[in-house]
Parts: structure tokens; C-alpha cells; sequence
């Protein structure tokens, strides 16, 4: 009996140790002030989606991005319908979206979509002089200053830059309120955190921009692990980028409602974290121990 004690004691202080900066976080997050940034210039950006049956809800999407208060000349919205068997890439055009038809039913997913569509728009876009990829879920909503305050953030450096992702569906159950939570968690206590201090945010799904010198130099998208969010992180930061968090930038994302979706959503990100742990720990580990990051 005196070992299953022992056993569950050390199991708790090693636990302690490894999420007690997160407490640190909070403090941080709560009591140091942000530093302010503005923008010198306002950059031309490339909004884009990957959509795949998306017609309900991708042009609540587009019409959001269209009444950004940044000049629209400095935005275009590139839409990848992807393997669609709807009509959601008419409907992203009737919005104004500029629209992509792929069909590939061999390498299925988000990643292998946005590295066509990039490649895409190496070829025929070339001379549109995006400085920077921003890259949403067609379910998303997002607030009109998103774009400038996203400038902001770019203009001053950083390359890769998260927002703050809130929720459209907070109230539909405990489910959707349970996620909605740890997103506004890691907004403001991880990344909002992390920002303050001048280390590397974390890519969260959606709703970040990437400069598109950093996909020319990956010739696209590079990321296809089931957590393509996650390995993007790891594989910049371990690369020298510092992540940027931008909480003046919000979109509002739908958060599953059916637990069984929830389940299947978990296990998917559990066998993501993995992948990436199997891909990148190595080079994390040798980077943590020469403090390259």
C-alpha cells in the first residue's frame, strides 16, 4: 500500500513541476502590461480558406473579411474548394472570393489543400505581391479591425502571428462551453502570456497569418501531421521564428455541440501530439538543452 502512496506522491510533484509555469502564466498574463504596437505600413495580404462542403457558412465568412476597416485593395480572399461535392465554390464567388476547385481524393486534408492552392498562386498570382498569407476555417467569423490590428503585429517583425479565438457557440451546450473556455484560456493565459514575454506563441487551428517568405521558402505548405497546427509551431520555432499573439485581432469560431464529435476531435489531436513528439522531440530536446530557444 505504503508503494501505490509513493508512486502517486512522486506522480503528483513531477505533474506540479511540469505545469507550474502555467500558473506563472497567469500571473503574467493578468498583472504585466502589453506593449503597444503600431503600424508604419499597411501590407497586402492574401486571406485564405480551405473549404470542403462549406456552402451554409462560408460566405457569412467572406462578407466578414470584405467589411474588414483596411483598404480592400490590400486584401484578397483566396478560396480552396476542396474535393466539394456541394456548390461551395459558387457560392464563395457570388461573395467575391477568388475560387480554386481541387480534386484529389488520394492525399486528403487541410494541409495537402493549402499546398496546392499556394502553388497555385505561384503560378498565376505571382504578380500580386502578397507579403503575407492570413489563413482561416470556412466556419469562422472575424471582427471588422482584425486585419489592421493583424498589421500591426506584422509590421513590427513578427512573421508568424496568431489571434484571440473566441467563440460563436459558447451558449449552445457544455460541450461547445467547455471548449470555448480553453480557447479563451490559451489566448489570454498561454500565448497572451508568452507575447509579454517575448518567447514563441503557438498556432491554434485557425485564424493566423504566415509571411509568405516563409512559404516560398518551404516552396508551400510543408505541415501534413494529423495536428498540422501544432507541427507548424514546433517546426518554425525550432527553425528561429518567434510566434507573435495579436489579442486585437479576434475571430469567433464554431466549437463542436455532440460529444461523440468532441471524442473523435480528441483522439485525433492525441495521436497528432504524437506524431509531432516522434518528428520534432529530438530537435526540440537538443534545442532546449542549448537554450536556442
Amino acid at each position: 500500500m505504503k508503494i501505490v502512496v509513493y508512486f502517486n506522491f512522486i506522480i503528483s510533484v513531477l505533474f506540479t513541476i511540469c505545469y507550474f509555469y502555467q500558473f506563472v502564466y497567469v500571473l503574467i498574463g493578468l498583472v504585466k502590461k502589453p506593449r503597444r504596437l503600431e503600424a508604419k505600413k499597411q501590407h497586402k495580404y492574401a486571406v485564405v480558406i480551405s473549404a470542403r462542403n462549406e456552402a451554409n457558412m462560408i460566405g457569412n465568412l467572406i462578407d466578414s473579411i470584405r467589411n474588414q476597416n483596411y483598404p480592400s485593395e490590400l486584401i484578397d480572399t483566396l478560396v480552396v474548394a476542396d474535393n466539394c461535392t456541394d456548390n461551395t465554390a459558387e457560392v464563395a464567388r457570388l461573395h467575391g472570393a477568388h475560387v480554386f476547385e481541387r480534386f484529389n481524393d488520394r492525399l486528403v486534408g487541410k494541409g495537402y489543400a493549402l499546398d496546392w492552392l499556394f502553388k497555385q498562386v505561384k503560378e498565376t498570382m505571382r504578380e500580386n505581391g502578397y507579403e503575407a498569407y492570413i489563413i482561416f476555417d470556412a466556419d469562422n467569423i472575424v471582427d471588422p479591425n482584425f486585419i489592421t490590428e493583424m498589421n500591426k503585429a506584422f509590421d513590427n517583425g513578427y512573421r508568424i502571428i496568431t489571434s484571440y479565438r473566441n467563440s460563436k457557440n459558447y451558449g449552445e451546450n457544455w460541450i461547445s462551453a467547455g471548449y470555448s473556455l480553453w480557447f479563451l484560456r490559451e489566448a489570454k493565459f498561454l500565448n497572451n502570456s508568452r507575447m509579454k514575454l517575448g518567447t514563441s506563441c503557438a498556432i491554434s487551428g485557425t485564424g493566423f497569418l504566415v509571411s509568405s517568405e516563409i512559404i516560398e521558402k518551404n516552396n508551400g505548405w510543408i505541415h501534413h501531421l494529423l495536428t498540422e497546427d501544432i507541427e507548424f509551431t514546433v517546426d518554425n520555432v525550432i527553425k528561429g521564428e518567434t510566434i507573435g499573439y495579436c489579442e486585437n485581432a479576434v475571430l469567433y469560431d464554431e466549437q463542436p455541440t455532440k460529444f461523440y464529435q468532441s471524442y473523435i476531435q480528441r483522439l485525433r489531436w492525441s495521436k497528432g501530439f504524437y506524431q509531432v513528439f516522434g518528428k520534432y522531440g529530438a530537435k526540440l530536446f537538443t534545442g532546449m538543452l542549448k537554450g536556442s530557444f
